[in-house]
């Protein structure tokens, strides 16, 4: 199949770049439209109900741009509005927790589960009950960590202050198998994160997981994009006054970037 039109993908920030990341690297055709709901960051702090209606409005804006398949790239949104995404639209809509939950299910030596995640997404119990449902003999253990995100948006993931914050959140992870990046966000930490927690943890970015579902799912619906073109990929923010740029340049390695980023209006 040649379906040339794009993947929608929908995060409050700068976070979500790092599932876009991965799903191009699994999908090098597919064209990708980039919403980051930047004037709303963050989300990890927000009720259910507001959760929901920016995901909705985020997932309007991506429909009329003619999306063929939406991916919900922010852990907040994913746990709280997924679901009910999922019952409003006939396309496909993705999020970030069950392509993770199905890779430990299978990966026997995985049963110590240690998640860091936003304030929301741990009050939401999202991924403990999704992990319990597939998994019930997981020992889980979570962790909120509202400032990472913050951070992350300002570009701090690898100085002095980001290994002291990351140090403090994870001095209760001992003897875990693995560790979930809950956060879309916190992929951007995750050199710190190995540090702190030593090469036998295992370190999971949900982007890479779902950027695997991602092509079975394009395939199974029949709307993949065979051509012999490379994507491309637009990013659309809803505030551009916003340290964006430079750290999406940098994680990316896309120096031309601020030519792809335009303003949306969500209202």
């Amino acid at each position: 199949m040649i379906d040339t039109r794009p993947i929608g993908m929908f995060d409050s920030g700068v976070g979500g770049l790092t599932v876009l990341k991965e799903v191009r690297k699994q999908n090098p055709k597919e064209n990708i439209i980039y919403l980051g709901d930047t004037k709303r960051f963050p989300y990890g702090s927000k009720s259910k109900e507001s959760i929901i209606e920016l995901t909705k409005k985020g997932i309007d804006f991506l429909l009329e741009k003619n999306v063929k398949a939406i991916v919900i790239a922010c852990g907040t949104a994913t746990s709280q509005a997924l679901e009910e995404m999922q019952k409003q639209y006939p396309l496909p809509i993705i999020g970030i927790m069950d392509s993770t939950v199905q890779y430990i299910k299978k990966k026997k030596t995985l049963r110590q589960i240690g998640v860091i995640a936003t304030t929301g997404t741990i009050r939401s119990k999202g991924w403990e009950n999704k992990l319990h449902r597939q998994i019930p003999e997981a020992n889980i253990l979570n962790k909120a960590c509202p400032l990472l995100a913050p951070m992350a948006e300002e570009g701090w993931t690898e100085n002095k202050i980001a290994k002291l914050t990351v140090q403090e959140y994870l001095k209760e992870f001992q003897n875990i198998d693995c560790l979930i990046l809950g956060c879309t966000h916190y992929p951007l930490f995750k050199k710190c994160i190995q540090e702190e927690l030593g090469e036998k943890v295992e370190i999971i970015n949900t982007g890479e997981k779902l950027a695997k579902d991602m092509k079975k799912i394009l395939k199974t619906q029949q709307i993949q994009n065979e051509s012999n073109h490379q994507g491309n990929y637009e990013i659309y923010l809803t505030d551009t006054e916003t340290n964006f740029i430079s750290v999406a340049s940098k994680l990316l390695k896309d120096k031309e970037i601020e030519q792809k980023i335009k303003k949306a209006d969500l209202e």
